[in-house]
């Protein structure tokens, strides 16, 4: 089933009929089957469903960082089939922000080097100081401003993944993956980072693609979807 948004516009995503299956034991294990979906740009869209039903497998084929076995996952009109590792990677670099559900900072680095390194890498034209402002302003609208030298050992949860969001956000992506953003944070500090989230995606247009258990969460998306043993629907979901 094609899940399209209101008004299409230039599609962000633009998934059509994918399946991705693992071989187990010699024999395919078929993890999603048929699923469509467009996204427009600045659209807010929620997928939920049961543990294993396939969601994060679907987020890891929009990110490039699994390939379909068939079908077609195109994000910005870039077919991602086409690509090879190094063009993946340069896609990501330019078009994406994820956000995971476990921080995946670099415990060495201080808050503002763990951002920096990710505009480092998107652009490399940048100087050292334009990077660092970059990333101190992408750290002060998460309200971190006071926190640039504090390594994520000295930072609560809730302040590590606000680092996450920062370093999601800094290269301004036009699509950002959030995968169970809130998966380890408790209510409140999962609150207050979703209202950074979107507050910051909609001021900048960005589209949002959210894996999500948490209901509350889910409605404030544009669109709820539901993936239920491998495929899309519109179906209420038992979260």
């Amino acid at each position: 089933m094609d899940f399209s948004p209101a008004n299409d516009g230039d599609r962000i995503i633009d998934a059509v009929d994918v399946t991705y299956s693992l071989d187990v034991a010699s024999r395919p294990l078929h993890i999603l089957k048929g699923v469509s979906l467009r996204v427009a740009p600045a659209e807010v869209v929620a997928i939920v469903g049961p543990s294993g039903s396939g969601k994060t497998s679907f987020l890891m084929l929009l990110a490039g960082l699994e390939r379909a076995t068939s079908g077609r996952v195109s994000v910005r009109g870039q077919d991602l089939s086409q690509l090879g590792e190094d063009g993946l990677a340069r896609f990501r670099r330019k078009s994406l922000g994820i956000v995971f559900q476990s921080f995946h900072l670099i415990p060495s680095l201080t808050a503002l080097d763990n951002v920096a390194l990710a505009l480092e890498i998107a652009s490399p034209e940048l100087t050292m100081k334009e990077i660092r402002a970059a990333a101190a302003d992408a750290l002060a609208a998460v309200g971190l401003g006071k926190r640039l030298d504090h390594r994520p050992t000295a930072l609560s949860g809730g302040e590590q993944q606000r680092v996450g969001l920062a370093r999601a956000m800094v290269t301004n992506p036009p699509l950002l993956l959030a995968d169970e953003p809130t998966g380890n944070l408790d209510q409140e500090t999962g609150a207050m980072v979703m209202d950074l989230m979107f507050d910051l995606a909609r001021k900048r247009k960005t589209a949002v693609v959210m894996i999500t258990h948490d209901p509350g969460l889910a409605s404030r998306a544009d669109r709820v979807l539901t993936m239920m043993q491998g495929e899309l629907t519109e179906a209420a979901a038992v979260l």
